[in-house]
C-alpha cells in the first residue's frame, strides 16, 4: 500500500476534485430535485457502483482501450449521450400537460435509480480515461502490486466522492421540500432536469480523447 507521504497528498487531491462541481453532482442534484432525498442518494451510490467499474478497468489495464481506440471511446460516448437524451425525454414527459397538476417524474424503485446512476457513470469514457491518468499517479512499483494499489486508491477516491455526493444531495432535498408542493414549481423542476441531462448529453458528445 502507499505510504502516508503518499497518501496524504492523495487524499487532499481527491477531496478537492470530488468538490468541484462536474457532470456526476449535477446528475445527484437534478434528481434529487425533482423525486427527492432517497432518489438523490440512490443516484450518489449508482454513480459509486460506476467508479467501481472505472476502477477495476484501469486496475486491470482494460481502460488503456478507450484510451488508445478512437472506435471505442466514441461508441461508449454515443451509447452515454443517447441514454442522457432518453433521460431527459422522460423528464420532459413527465412536466404535465397545463392542467395545472404538478407531474413529477415517475416514480421508480431506487434501484432502478440506483442503476440509471451506474449506467450514467460507467458511459462516460471520460471517467475512465480521468481514473487512468489520476491514480497511477500517487502508486509506487516498489511498494506492492500497482493493480492492487489502483484498487485501494479507487476505493478511497470513491468514497470521498460519494460523500461529497450525499451531502449535496441532502442539501438540495432541503431546498427541493421547499417548492415541490407548488405545481408550477413541480413542473419547471421536471423541465430543469431535461435541460441538466440534455446539457450532459452535449457535453458528453462534444468529450476528446487527450
Amino acid at each position: 500500500m502507499p505510504d502516508l507521504a503518499t497518501l496524504w497528498p492523495f487524499l487532499i487531491a481527491a477531496l478537492a476534485l470530488n468538490l468541484t462541481p462536474g457532470a456526476d453532482m449535477t446528475y445527484v442534484i437534478a434528481r434529487t430535485a425533482t423525486q427527492g432525498r432517497a432518489a438523490g442518494i440512490a443516484a450518489s451510490f449508482g454513480i459509486a457502483g460506476g467508479s467501481v467499474v472505472h476502477t477495476c478497468l484501469a486496475a486491470f489495464g482494460v481502460s488503456a482501450i478507450l484510451a488508445h481506440s478512437e472506435t471505442a471511446f466514441t461508441t461508449v460516448k454515443a451509447v452515454g449521450a443517447a441514454y442522457l437524451l432518453y433521460l431527459a425525454w422522460k423528464a420532459l414527459m413527465s412536466s404535465g400537460n397545463g392542467t395545472g397538476t404538478a407531474k413529477v417524474l415517475p416514480t421508480v424503485s431506487l434501484w432502478r435509480l440506483f442503476g440509471e446512476g451506474v449506467l450514467t457513470n460507467v458511459l462516460n469514457p471520460k471517467v475512465a480515461l480521468f481514473i487512468l491518468a489520476f491514480l497511477p499517479q500517487f502508486v509506487d512499483p516498489a511498494a506492492g502490486p500497482v493493480w492492487l494499489q489502483i484498487l485501494f486508491l479507487g476505493t478511497l477516491f470513491n468514497i470521498s466522492g460519494t460523500t461529497v455526493n450525499c451531502i449535496v444531495t441532502l442539501s438540495t432535498a432541503m431546498a427541493a421540500r421547499l417548492l415541490r408542493g407548488s405545481a408550477g414549481i413541480g413542473r419547471w423542476l421536471n423541465r430543469l432536469s431535461a435541460l441538466v441531462f440534455v446539457g450532459l448529453a452535449i457535453r458528453l458528445a462534444l468529450t476528446e480523447r487527450h
